[in-house]
């Protein structure tokens, strides 16, 4: 009979409970932060501890970024932002592999720069990895557990599965980003396309009439741009399409937008600008486009030159 191994049937069933939990909301919505909050909250439940935080890893730096925070005031740590490698998390995320820390004042790896700047005191860490095919998404700290030795024997699986199905819920929301975020690229020159024009126009006319602001919107059109098709053919013609994009998107400001609407055509959405304003930006997109040479690359470069017409809310729309 010693060898019988206890068994919690509550705490079992309020875990399968919890997973069925995550499971649906997984199945149910792409809002991340949604989801990842409904982890950690259940987390909570499961397992005692002072505060949770979920950490998510910049694919390019690999740094890592407090993300979601529960016991602990989310404005003091939220978009924290963690150095490659650094700390237990930046640890963890490094190496894939779970770490508990009993007492984190013995071990080298611990950073008390966060303490200082909450003012918490960390004692103990239990972090894990966000792992999906191989590659780490983020981390998840479980800061002072209750009772480690209960953790490690009975609620570390659990902890796992937690952090399985956070890089679930952000390998899904970023693999709709991207799908999303094609929908309304044009596929030459990486400029926004017409689907787009025709979602976010009626939001800048609608905060153009709401805040008492102008809305400025010029159409552009390539002159002759079918001699150079014919000339050069159309692979030759795109990339002039991208060039020109490239040209256009220097002359404007960070607030305007250019898009591709189709063919040879262009429209530069530019918010809180009056006419007179615009019509000198279109003045400088203008003359850059035409002092330009493209196709500089090949034994046979061009020139070309662009008209435009251009309508400002309120006056005229």
């Amino acid at each position: 009979m010693d060898d019988v191994q206890h068994i919690d049937a509550p705490a079992d069933h309020a875990k399968l409970l919890a997973c069925l939990e995550i499971g649906k909301a997984l199945t149910s919505t792409f809002d991340l932060r949604e989801v990842l909050h409904l982890i950690l909250d259940t987390g909570q439940r499961i397992i005692a501890a002072d505060n949770w935080s979920l950490l998510l890893r910049d694919p390019d730096s690999g740094d890592l970024t407090f993300e979601v925070v529960v016991g602990l005031d989310p404005g003091l740590i939220r978009g924290l932002r963690l150095p490659r490698g650094a700390g237990i998390a930046g640890h963890v995320a490094e190496t894939g592999q779970q770490l508990v820390i009993p007492d984190t004042g013995a071990d080298h790896r611990f950073d008390s720069n966060v303490d200082r700047h909450t003012g918490f005191v960390t004692r103990s860490i239990v972090c894990v990895p966000m792992t999906i095919r191989n590659r780490v998404l983020g981390v998840i700290e479980v800061i002072n557990v209750g009772d480690l030795k209960r953790f490690q024997t009975l609620e570390a699986p659990f902890l796992r599965m937690m952090a399985d199905f956070a890089a679930i819920a952000v390998e899904n929301s970023r693999y709709v980003a991207r799908v999303e975020a094609l929908t309304i690229t044009d596929e030459y020159t990486g400029l926004k396309n017409a689907r787009y024009l025709h979602e976010a126009l009626d939001g800048m006319l609608s905060t153009a009439r709401s805040s008492g602001t102008h809305l400025s919107v010029a159409f552009a059109d390539l002159d002759n741009f079918k001699r150079i098709v014919d000339s050069h053919g159309h692979l030759m013609g795109s990339q002039v399409l991208r060039e020109v994009g490239e040209v256009m998107l220097a002359a404007l400001s960070p607030d305007d937008t250019l898009v591709k609407y189709g063919g040879d055509e262009f429209v530069l959405l530019m918010p809180g600008k009056a006419a007179e304003p615009a019509c000198a930006r279109l003045e400088r997109v203008r003359l850059a486009v035409a002092e330009r040479r493209y196709l500089e690359s090949t034994s046979d470069p061009v020139s070309l030159t662009a008209s435009f017409g251009l309508a400002t809310f309120p006056g005229d729309a």
